[in-house]
């Protein structure tokens, strides 16, 4: 099992930054990849970043060049930097682990972009 707790949402302007964190624990040397999806209200959650065992990252084509997904290892932590927000960044953000072909996931935390 691994657990996964979120932190660093809130309210931010337009064009203005946030970091995300993703502090994991348990089975962490058994997950193969961590990453950040996001669910706004009346739509579906999408994935946002993900970074994998090797290092290699992916982001959706809306954050390319905005976001950036990184990791400690010494930590057990996934960070998401996010510049450059704008309002339709606003949504609920998970982090996600899968271990062992299973997804894990945190209860997710708010982040609100005002135009």
């Amino acid at each position: 099992q691994v657990q996964l707790v979120e932190s660093g949402g809130g309210l931010v302007q337009a064009g203005g930054s946030l970091r995300l964190s993703c502090a994991a624990s348990g089975s962490i040397f058994s997950i193969n990849a961590m990453g950040w999806y996001r669910q706004a209200p009346g739509k579906q959650r999408e994935l946002v970043a993900v970074i994998i065992s090797g290092g290699s990252t992916n982001y959706a084509d809306s954050v390319k060049g905005r976001f950036t997904i990184s990791r400690d290892n010494a930590k057990n932590t996934v960070y998401l930097q996010m510049n450059s927000l704008k309002p339709e960044d606003t949504a609920v953000y998970y982090c996600n682990a899968v271990s062992k072909r299973m997804d894990f996931w945190g209860k997710g935390t708010l982040v609100t972009v005002s135009s």
